[in-house]
């Protein structure tokens, strides 16, 4: 047996696991792995921003009460206090960290920080980093973090399980660690540790078209619910409205920001049209806009609607987005002088793994921070902005909570080796990039923006033969970073189905044409899928 261990285990490199890893590690030793380069991630491609009550003319109050309006009803009251309040003292943190925000001068010669203002907010309160925020924060925090002394980093490492009491059968349910395979090695090491953190990100590649990186397949949320966790609100799922059309462009978002300075989304044949969809118009929440233009496209048989801040003059467009400017270009499109192509994509995952404001999940020594877990504060539609700031602060909560438990928690011991001994490698790996593809295109099809009954039975249907075949494979074959990502990838298919089936209604980022409206007549309920009796995978057990 060969255990390394740890006292806190994080796996995801981006701003959750980030912020979780700083806060704890003039403490306690901390592995961070990530399962690409370390670097790689969808807090590295956030261009808007950060929401938090910066300006005189804003308050607490009204931060809170954008982020309910835009939930749907379905926000947890105590979490989004939570966040709006440890917005100022995070912006402040990140500051002291190094992180390059924006600023303008004021009349008086002060400097001050530059707010914008986004879909869904009332008041400018985004802070940024002109439109490259994700950057400049995750770059300035991957320097603290190499640097310190009490951080292990593991890139190229791709979760295989979570290791709890219950799968080795031990009188326990706690979280003792995990298996990782090394990409480079292909062994599969045991990895103990006293705590460890989820902080995986999202599952855009789920489907066809995404503005996520490639790592997001809902690894972390996946795990959890392998590993006994709850799961809430699968079903939204938020489509960023406005997503680059160009074949090589790929998942290149064109940020909120722009529509909140003055961009406007017209037909192809230039016609605005976002007023007759809400009387907000581009400002409206994201699943507004991205309805509307799913509507519109749909309607006129178009690829794509426009997005035009040209108006605006080419001295503000290079102020304040040059780096959106820059790869534009590269593409052979000039925002300074025409509009641009732009299409809805899957952006953001609300739903996640069941948590409490430590970010403390069901499985004892189990956190989960970020896009992976499920706080109550994005309710059924997250407000621009508010994602990067969940990261922040609830990163900060559950490395306080960890601290405060460290000194009662158990030692893992050590865990037994992963067992291969009963498999093969794989003669036909074109049934892993098949299956990848057929998931991500029937999700697209049929569990998108716009869902019925019929379409959502047609892809509960596909996922469950999936499972089948994934589940036999995964029995048979030596274990690939592919391979993981596809049964990943397909189990949370499966519970985003089985969520939008189980709402009877449409509210927030879950619209049906069988049920157009929302069921006011009762109070919102979230949706919550509870996991059977935890077992060991099939067809695997640990060595002795």
């Amino acid at each position: 047996m060969n255990n390394t261990l740890h006292d806190v285990l994080i796996l995801g490199g981006g701003l959750a696991g980030l912020t979780t890893a700083l806060h704890l590690a003039d403490h306690v030793r901390v592995a961070i792995a990530s399962k690409r380069e370390f670097l790689e991630g969808a807090s590295l491609y956030a261009q808007g921003g950060i929401a938090a009550v910066l300006d005189a003319k804003d308050s607490i109050d009204l931060h809170v009460q954008d982020t309910l309006v835009a939930g749907a009803g379905l926000c947890d009251l105590q979490a989004v206090q939570f966040a709006a309040e440890g917005a100022p003292a995070a912006i402040d943190w990140l500051i002291d960290q190094g992180v390059p925000f924006t600023r303008e001068r004021q009349a008086d010669g002060r400097e001050d920080l530059h707010l914008t203002k986004e879909g869904g907010h009332s008041q400018r309160r985004v802070v940024h980093a002109a439109d490259a925020t994700g950057q400049a924060v995750v770059h300035t925090l991957v320097e603290k973090v190499r640097a310190h002394p009490n951080i292990d980093i593991y890139p190229n490492h791709v979760v295989v399980e979570l290791i709890t009491g219950t799968w080795l059968r031990r009188p326990t349910k706690r979280c003792l660690g995990a298996y990782l395979l090394d990409r480079e090695s292909g062994r599969v090491k045991v990895f103990a540790a006293r705590f460890v953190v989820l902080a995986t990100g999202g599952a855009g590649k789920v489907y066809l078209y995404t503005t996520n990186p490639d790592v997001a397949s809902g690894d972390g949320i996946a795990l959890g619910w392998r590993a006994g966790c709850r799961v809430a609100n699968m079903e939204f799922i938020q489509f960023h409205p406005t997503c680059l059309y160009h074949p090589r462009a790929k998942s290149f978002l064109i940020s909120e920001a722009v529509r909140g300075e003055g961009g406007r989304l017209l037909l192809p044949d230039g016609t605005p049209f976002m007023r007759r969809f809400d009387p907000r118009g581009e400002l409206a929440p994201r699943d507004i806009v991205a309805r509307a233009i799913d509507h519109e496209m749909k309607r006129l048989g178009a690829d794509y609607v426009y997005l035009d801040v040209s108006h605006k003059g080419a001295d503000f467009i290079l102020q304040h987005f040059p780096n959106i400017h820059a790869r534009c270009l590269e593409y052979g499109f000039d925002m300074t002088k025409e509009p641009l192509p732009v299409v809805p994509a899957a952006h953001y995952m609300n739903g996640g793994i069941v948590t409490d404001l430590a970010g403390r999940t069901d499985v004892e020594g189990l956190y989960a921070v970020g896009e992976v877990a499920h706080t109550g504060l994005h309710g059924a539609n997250r407000m621009a902005s508010n994602s990067l700031l969940e990261c922040l602060v609830f990163g900060r909560a559950s490395a306080t909570d960890i601290l405060a438990g460290f000194a009662t928690a158990p030692d893992p011991g050590e865990l037994p080796s992963w067992d291969e001994s009963r498999t093969t490698n794989s003669d036909e790996l074109v049934v892993v990039s098949h299956n990848w593809d057929e998931v991500r295109r029937f999700m697209w099809d049929y569990v998108g923006i716009v869902r019925t009954d019929k379409r959502l039975q047609r892809a509960k249907n596909r996922v469950d033969l999936l499972t089948q075949e994934i589940a036999q494979y995964f029995r048979d074959f030596r274990l690939t970073g592919d391979l993981l990502e596809l049964r990943n990838l397909v189990l949370v298919a499966e519970l985003i189905i089985r969520s939008a089936i189980a709402r009877r209604e449409s509210r927030g980022l879950h619209y049906t044409l069988d049920n157009p409206t929302a069921n006011d007549s009762v109070p919102a309920q979230n949706t919550i899928l509870v996991p059977p009796r935890y077992r060991p995978s099939v067809g695997r057990a640990p060595v002795p």
